[in-house]
Order: structure tokens, then C-alpha cells, then sequence
């Protein structure tokens, strides 16, 4: 086989080619596919791995081999240095070139490359991957092979310098029993299919990719661009037409619902050539500080990055503000609108006071942004929550006052959008069954506003409104006399991407948590799609089986709801509740002790809605337990005992928590229900009565007869 070009790599030849052609030819091969400038460095590095390879490749010149330098891994932004396509394995290669010491992260990169292939490129499903470390100078070699625990096929990291190379090779040939010889046919343009983290793939549509092309492909199930195409329309149509339109998107957990919130943003939001849209742009708005806080920085921090690599002269800073511009914490744009009005209010109407704002030709008195996307839009506020809120001047330091303040949340922030003078869209995006804290409205709220005070918006919602988990059930009967309202299944995502190995996660969390009869049957078809939840009683055990399934860089976490109580025995921490320790939770690595992978501080529902984890701990508490086939919700009065919530709304927000626990995880969980404390002092009382056994005992027994496996 001859050298060829392929838009996945730089440069793919036969082996035989290759080690007969000159190393600057080769050079200039790859040079000639690089898409920008390569450094001195690059070059340097690249001759290096060339010569080093050709002598190393010797052995097997003469058989049907395959050597792909720069594999670019579609859609998740990475390149493996090179693969070796030899007698049915599959070499990933990840050469250091003049340096001497393995590093941890160098070998987790490496690591990372394996399992992606594994996972989600279709013609390594059932190969031998053998992940390589290359550090050119070190002066050591992998003796023993072993393929890893998890039985796919993947071998440990191996570490050797220049000089052991073509040993190690033979080595894992050997090992391998691989005498046949033979490449894998097609396999660099092989189909791929990867399902990123939330903030892998923020990064990759930040870069102007679409949500289908950076998550699992199958054309017959995942809509996310046919939502996006959707709403995007309804936008134009809305500019067109200079009317107002607001369109509510509703998907099942891990849907993809925030990933179709930021990919209209980013598309509304910058121009083909990459400057900022200041005239038709929108503004992704979340009352998830966590979830704002991870995405603006993992997306800064890349942005940094890359800058630097291109020799742009910017700060860390400057790359946060870019980012800023489009993804926003809903408070402020809301306090924002609120300086704007005349205060105190007056005959319970909103008003613009024109002392405070100025007018302004298309937008009137409203913001800059035509399109508005709040996500989890089911936690706006209500109106009671809201007005007391406002009447005490707020919280976190804002003075604002607004007496007697007459809307709800929902009503306000299309109030707000409103006040444009031209046209506008907002977008909300729905999750059922997931509002989880006191106050939080979900949909009923915004259909209540717009058939009372906003008739004359256009309202585009998705057909599975009408579910249960949506206003009670109540969605058409609230919108059967509003005569502009349009229904469309597109407005709906029903396929989860969030765990790749599970779709019917989300429908076993539900059945679980509400007895359903059919919870032991969906369990074992999710167990039968390679997506393990594991029962145990001792958080020791559920950290060690987190430690043993994480590789690479995979993350993992304890998750624990935010009313849970009486965790410390267990060595757990709750991690405080600030942003910016979400953000060191989520995006540090495991050489960070704040990093998730300590499993030292437990993340709350608050912290990860929206956001999540390749394997987690969740750590049940004595504040959901099994009674019969119903919950007793309890909370802790911080001293000595628990006591029952009585509150209809707060056992719906509790159970939701758990809901959301339950969802976070992508590849897999672990749930930890204690055994609390049976031991009685001396005098025969309980040693600790806030820890009793019978407060976690019928849980337990509860899914182990759905069949979870004990630790």
C-alpha cells in the first residue's frame, strides 16, 4: 500500500512504503496535510518518531501492515501521534520525544485514546488496543504484558524509551499469540460514534460543530439537530414576521437539552467567520450556578489554551469574558431588566422607568439579545418565592429592593424579552420531574404567564408536555384556549446520550422510584447494555470499585442529596456550596485534591444537575426510606433526630433529588445504602439513635429485589 491521504490523518502508508521512503519526504507529507503553521518544535518531534519507527517497523516490512500518523478522533477534538496497524492489533502510540520520565498524565492521555477507540469506533469493538508510551529517553521497558480486568481487550499502559520499542512490540505479539498476519481493513475511516462528556462536547460545539456530530450518531433515534433546525426556524421566522415567539423543548434525562441550548447560542451568537453577532445574537441562560460556573470555565480554559498554541497574546481572563458573552447566569440578566423599572411598583403593574434606561431603536428597553434560551426552565420561580425574595432585597450582597413585586419568575423573564420593540424568542428547555428546590414553579408557571398576560406570543411545544412529569399532566387542558400554540414531536429529545451503554436508564430511575412493576425487568435490560449499578452497604467497597473501573481520565464522584445528614461517619464530606468549588470538583485532575476523583467531598443534586460523571458513588440516606411500596421522606433537625416532612411539594423535590442522582452517572454507579449504627451503650440505649438500622435496612432490601448485585 502506498502513502495516501485521509482527512482523518496526516499521513498512512504500508509499513514497507514508509520504511523506504526518505524520513523529510515524510516530513513534508505531513506537512502538507497540516492545517496551520508547524512549529520548529513540531517538526523536531515529528522527524524524531519518523526515523525512531522507521528502524523500530524493520521486522514486519513485508507483511500487510498499516502505520496512520496524527489519527484524528472525529468529533472529540483529539489525535493519537500514531497507530500501528500490525498482524489484527492496534497500536496507539503517544511518543514524548527527548524526554525521560513517564508521567501520570501522559500515561492517562494514552489510556484515554484506547478506551475511545474501544467505546466508539466501530472497527476496534473487538480488537486487541495497545496503549504505548513513548518518552524517547527513558531508559527502561514494560516486561510484563497483561491485558486489563475488564476483559475488552485493552492492555495496560506499556512505558518504554527509543531503544526498547521493537522489543516491547514483539513482546506483545507474542503475548498475544498474534502470528497471523494482516491489517484491519478500512479501519481509519471506520465509523464512529462517541458520546462526550457535557463539557467535552460545550468545547467541541464552541468550535462550531453540530450536537449530532459530536455525539452518538444513529439517524432513526438521536433529533437533537432536527430540534435545533426546528428552533432555529421558528427564530428566523420570528425575525421575518417581527413577531415574538417562545418555543418550551422537553427530553429525557442526559437528553441532550442543554447541549441544543448552547449549540443555538453559539450558532446565533457568532458569524461563519468567527466574530461575535451583536445584532441578531442570543444568551444562554441558566439558574444552575455550578452548571454556568464548570461550562464558562472548561470553555475559557480551552479557549486559553489555544490561543497560546497559535501564539496569541491573551489572558485567562480575556478568554473568560469571550466566553461570558453567551453563556450567562440567569440572576444577573434578570437583575439587570429589574434596575429598569419603576420602583416601588405600582397597581401590581411593571413599568419602565424611563430615568433608568434608554430607549433604544430596535430593542426598546429591553436587553441586547433577540433569543433568550433558559435552560432547566422548570425551576424558574414562583411568584410568592420571588416577591419575598425581592421584598428582603435579595441575597449574596444584592441590595435591590422591589416591594409588592407582581409577577412570577417565568412572567418577568418574558416581560423582559418583551420590551424589545422588533421581534424576539425565548427558548425553554424542559426536564420532567426535576425541579428540587422549594419555589421552583416548572412549567405551569410560564403557560400561566403567556395565556394571561402574552397572548399575542406564538407558543412551539413539544407533544410530550402532556406527560405526567409536565404540570401534573395538565399542559393541554391549561393551553386549550390559547389559539396560537403549535405542537411538534421535534421539540422533543427522547433518546439519552449521556449514557452511552444505557437508554433505558432514565425509564428504570423512574419506575424505581415510583414501585413500578416493571423496575426488576428494566433494571436487567439496562444491566444487559454493559451499564453496571452495584449494590453495596460499606463506602469503602464503593470507592475501591470506583478506583478499579475509572482509567485514563474518566471521573468519578460520591453524590449525595443536599438534605442527607448523617454522612461524616462515613469519612464524607458535603462539598460547600460555591461555584468555585464545583468548578475544582469538575475540571481538576487526579493530582488535584479537590478533584471529584478523591471521592473525599460528595457533590449535592444542586451542584450536578445538568452536569455528570463517568461513575459515581450515590450515598443513600436516612432521608428517603422504603416503606412497603411508598416513600417516608425525612429531615434531620441537626441535632438529634429526624423528623417527617408532612409538605407535599418539598417530598416532590425531595424525591426529584434523587432522581437526579440517579441520572449523573455515564458509564456506570455504584449505590452505597449504609447500615447504620446497631450497637446500645452500656445502659442499653442506642449508641447513635440518628443512624438506626431500620432506617436503611428496607431500602436496601428493596433493591436487592430488583436484583442490583451486591459489592
Amino acid at each position: 500500500m502506498a502513502a495516501t491521504r485521509n482527512n482523518r490523518c496526516l499521513y498512512r502508508a504500508a509499513f514497507k512504503s514508509f520504511i523506504n521512503a526518505d524520513a523529510f519526504y515524510v516530513l513534508g507529507r505531513l506537512h502538507d496535510a497540516y492545517h496551520g503553521q508547524a512549529l520548529t518544535t513540531t517538526d523536531e518531534a515529528w522527524l524524531g518518531e519518523i526515523r525512531l519507527l522507521q528502524e523500530t517497523l524493520l521486522p514486519w516490512k513485508d507483511e500487510e501492515t498499516e502505520i496512520i500518523f496524527e489519527y484524528d478522533i472525529p468529533r472529540l477534538g483529539k489525535r493519537i501521534d500514531v497507530v500501528l496497524l500490525l498482524r489484527g492489533i492496534i497500536f496507539c502510540l503517544e511518543f514524548k520525544v527527548g524526554q525521560k520520565e513517564a508521567l501520570q498524565a501522559d500515561v492517562e492521555q494514552v489510556m484515554d485514546y484506547a478506551l475511545d477507540l474501544k467505546n466508539f469506533h466501530r472497527y476496534s469493538h473487538n480488537r486487541i488496543i495497545v496503549p504505548m508510551l513513548v518518552p524517547t529517553q527513558h531508559t527502561s521497558a514494560t516486561r510484563e504484558f497483561r491485558p486489563s480486568v475488564y476483559d475488552d481487550s485493552i492492555y495496560n499502559p506499556l512505558i518504554t524509551g527509543a531503544e526498547g520499542l521493537q522489543e516491547v512490540i514483539s513482546g506483545v505479539l507474542r503475548h498475544a499469540r498474534a502470528e497471523t498476519p494482516g491489517t484491519i481493513p478500512e479501519w481509519v475511516i471506520s465509523p464512529y460514534t462517541p458520546t462526550p462528556t457535557i463539557i467535552e462536547a460545550a468545547r467541541s460545539l464552541y468550535e462550531h460543530h453540530s450536537v449530532e456530530d459530536i455525539t452518538r450518531h444513529e439517524a432513526d433515534k438521536v433529533t437533537t439537530d432536527a430540534t435545533i433546525a426546528y428552533i432555529l426556524e421558528v427564530i428566523n421566522r420570528s425575525k421575518r414576521e417581527g413577531k415574538k415567539s417562545i418555543c418550551f423543548v422537553t427530553g429525557v434525562p442526559g437528553a441532550g437539552k442543554t447541549l441544543v441550548g448552547l449549540d443555538v447560542a453559539v450558532k446565533q451568537s457568532y458569524q461563519d467567520d468567527g466574530t461575535f453577532n451583536e445584532e441578531d445574537g442570543a444568551v444562554y441562560l441558566s439558574g444552575n450556578g455550578p452548571l454556568v460556573a464548570v461550562l464558562t470555565e472548561a470553555l475559557a480554559r480551552d479557549n486559553y489554551r489555544k490561543s497560546v498554541a497559535k501564539g496569541e497574546k491573551k489572558k485567562l481572563s480575556d478568554s473568560r469574558r469571550e466566553v461570558s458573552k453567551f453563556i450567562q447566569i440567569i440572576h444577573r440578566y434578570r437583575d439587570n431588566m429589574l434596575a429598569k423599572i419603576k420602583n416601588p411598583v405600582e397597581d401590581g403593574r411593571l413599568e419602565i422607568d424611563p430615568e433608568k434606561a434608554v430607549k433604544l431603536q430596535k430593542s426598546g428597553y429591553g436587553e441586547v439579545e433577540h433569543v433568550a434560551i433558559f435552560d432547566e426552565a422548570q425551576r424558574a420561580w414562583t411568584h410568592k418565592r420571588i416577591a419575598d425574595y425581592l421584598k428582603r432585597g435579595g441575597t449574596y450582597g444584592n441590595k435591590l429592593k422591589v416591594p409588592n413585586f407582581p409577577m412570577s419568575e417565568a412572567a418577568f423573564l418574558i416581560w423582559s424579552l418583551d420590551q424589545r420593540e422588533d421581534w424576539a424568542t425565548i427558548v425553554c428547555l424542559i426536564g420532567g420531574g426535576q425541579e428540587i428546590n422549594t419555589g421552583e414553579a416548572g412549567i405551569t408557571e410560564w403557560i400561566t404567564a403567556l395565556n394571561r398576560e402574552f397572548r399575542h406570543w406564538n407558543v412551539y411545544i413539544s407533544s410530550k408536555l402532556s406527560e405526567p412529569e409536565y404540570a401534573e399532566g395538565r399542559v393541554n387542558e391549561l393551553l386549550q384556549d390559547n389559539t396560537r400554540v403549535t405542537y411538534s414531536d421535534r421539540l422533543h429529545l427522547g433518546v439519552s446520550l449521556r449514557s452511552f451503554r444505557a437508554e433505558r436508564l432514565s425509564a428504570f430511575v423512574h419506575s424505581l422510584l415510583s414501585f413500578g412493576d416493571d423496575a426488576a425487568e428494566l433494571y436487567r435490560d439496562v444491566a444487559a447494555h454493559g451499564y453496571p449499578i452495584m449494590l453495596t452497604r460499606s463506602m469503602e467497597k464503593a470507592r475501591q470499585w470506583l478506583r478499579q473501573k475509572a482509567r485514563g481520565t474518566q471521573q468519578t464522584g460520591v453524590l449525595i442529596t443536599k438534605v442527607s445528614a448523617r454522612y461524616k461517619p462515613l469519612a464524607v464530606h458535603v462539598l460547600p456550596q460555591s461555584e468555585d468549588n464545583a468548578v475544582h470538583w469538575f475540571l481538576e485532575d487526579k493530582t488535584d485534591v479537590r478533584s471529584s476523583n478523591y471521592l473525599e467531598e460528595a457533590a449535592t443534586e444542586i451542584q450536578v444537575q445538568g452536569l455528570e460523571v463517568d461513575y459515581a458513588c450515590v450515598l443513600w440516606d436516612a432521608d428517603l426510606r422504603c416503606e412497603g411500596a411508598c416513600w417516608s421522606f425525612w429531615k434531620f433537625n441537626g441535632k438529634t433526630q429526624w423528623t417527617l416532612e408532612k409538605n407535599a411539594e418539598n417530598r416532590k423535590y425531595m424525591l426529584n433529588a434523587y432522581r437526579v442522582l440517579l441520572t449523573r452517572s455515564r458509564q456506570g454507579m455504584v449505590i452505597c445504602i449504609p447500615e447504620g449504627n446497631g450497637r446500645l451503650t452500656p445502659e442499653g440505649f442506642p449508641e447513635d439513635a440518628t443512624r438506626l438500622p431500620d432506617f436503611y435496612d428496607h431500602t436496601y432490601e428493596y433493591f436487592r429485589r430488583l436484583g442490583l448485585p451486591e459489592l
